[in-house]
């Protein structure tokens, strides 16, 4: 009798290791698809800060499918393109804010101050954003809150009707004014920071910040970050520099 194996034996061989290769494929694709990667920005004098947290951190309510998208595509774009406009130009020594502020306003610096401002607003809402945050403040932030709004509801209140109400894309924000807070809005890629503002937090209104988890629900949205994610430790440092 012949020691080797038969052509049966063979193809069986074959056809386990080829449906155990298909399998491994499969479940690597589904990893890929539902754990969007972190992408590196590209070359130039400004770099994508990483996240401060995992990019399903913030899930139920915002989801890892919407940070990957939110921060790998979107946020990694702006920077990118921001490099694009300035390299070999002034403005590619400078510090990201001062770029902001230098380009505010000017009609024939449009676009580097929508990408600069862009990338500052997002790395800003980034940190704005905690795991198991939401909840109200304590101490100096929460005595101010209740200075200038009465409490802490209505300031919630008003919070969530100048973040829902801003029309199509843009930013809400509470800001330092002098000696007491104010909430304010911005549209598209305005920041308070080119209006001489000092912000404290802020949640993005873009569409592209929510519509996978929420769809055209914006008011869920701004609940579910008010309520579970707005990262008070973040606003107090803010108020204490």
């Amino acid at each position: 009798m012949s020691a080797h194996p038969s052509e049966c034996s063979l193809n069986r061989r074959r056809f386990l290791t080829t449906l155990l290769a298909g399998s491994a494929a499969l479940a690597l694709g589904d990893l890929v698809l539902s754990r969007p990667a972190r992408a590196a920005a590209g070359s130039g004098p400004f770099t994508l800060p990483p996240l401060p947290y995992a990019d399903d951190a913030l899930s139920p309510y915002l989801s890892a499918q919407t940070l990957g998208f939110h921060y790998g595509k979107h946020h990694r774009g702006y920077v990118n393109k921001l490099n694009e406009l300035v390299t070999a130009t002034p403005l590619a020594d400078q510090p990201l804010e001062a770029v902001v502020k230098a380009t505010a306003g000017k009609a024939d610096q449009t676009a580097i101050f929508n990408n600069a401002a862009q990338v500052w607003n997002h790395t800003f809402y980034w940190n704005s954003l905690r795991p198991r945050g939401g909840g109200k403040p304590s101490g100096a932030l929460a005595e101010l809150i209740d200075k200038s709004f009465g409490d802490y509801d209505q300031f919630k209140a008003e919070f969530a009707k100048a973040a829902t109400g801003q029309f199509g894309s843009g930013w809400a924000w509470l800001v330092k004014d002098g000696d007491k807070l104010i909430i304010t809005k911005t549209g598209n890629a305005d920041t308070p920071i080119a209006h001489g503002q000092k912000p404290l937090l802020t949640i993005d209104v873009w569409e592209h910040a929510y519509y996978l988890d929420y769809q055209n629900r914006r008011a869920d949205y701004v609940a579910a970050v008010l309520d579970h994610l707005i990262n008070w430790d973040f606003a107090a440092q803010n108020l204490a520099t």
